[in-house]
């Protein structure tokens, strides 16, 4: 993993304070993240970020370029239903990762695949009441 670092994100998503870490690669303009994030907001996986260092520790302070990925958390209500939701979303062309916390899943939306199908999908799951979900990140060609 050359020219990898642990970026840190500021959240207050659990509570003032809270940071979150993923991995990026250090690129010309900044870093790139090659993480879906589950909790800090207005970041996508691929997007370059700045950072700057404070304390021995990189923290990210904005963002540089976007690269057209958006991100969605999903709050389950049942965790048995977590392997179920990452297939179909997988059939949408999105991949998704897996939280410490068994019933959430981040899920990212790459630029090829519609965000309006995938939007729709989750607002059914929501309406059904098989989970809430949270517009963490969508890019500026989804909106």
């Amino acid at each position: 993993m050359e020219n990898y670092v642990k970026l840190l994100f500021s959240h207050d998503a659990l509570g003032e304070g809270s940071v979150e870490s993923a991995w990026a690669q250090k690129v010309e303009k900044g870093y790139q993240l090659d993480n879906i994030l589950f909790y800090a907001k207005n970041y996508s996986w691929k997007d370059i970020v700045s950072a700057e260092e404070i304390n021995g520790e990189l923290f990210a302070t904005g963002l540089v370029e976007e690269k057209g990925h958006s991100t969605v958390r999903v709050l389950l209500s049942d965790a048995s239903e977590v392997p179920k939701l990452r297939e179909e979303i997988k059939n949408f062309g999105c991949s998704s990762e897996l939280s410490n916390v068994e019933n959430l899943v981040a899920i990212d939306i790459p630029p090829s695949v519609s965000y309006d199908k995938v939007r729709a999908y989750l607002e059914k799951g929501e309406d059904d009441g098989r989970w809430e979900y949270q517009e963490a990140c969508i890019a500026s060609n989804q909106k």
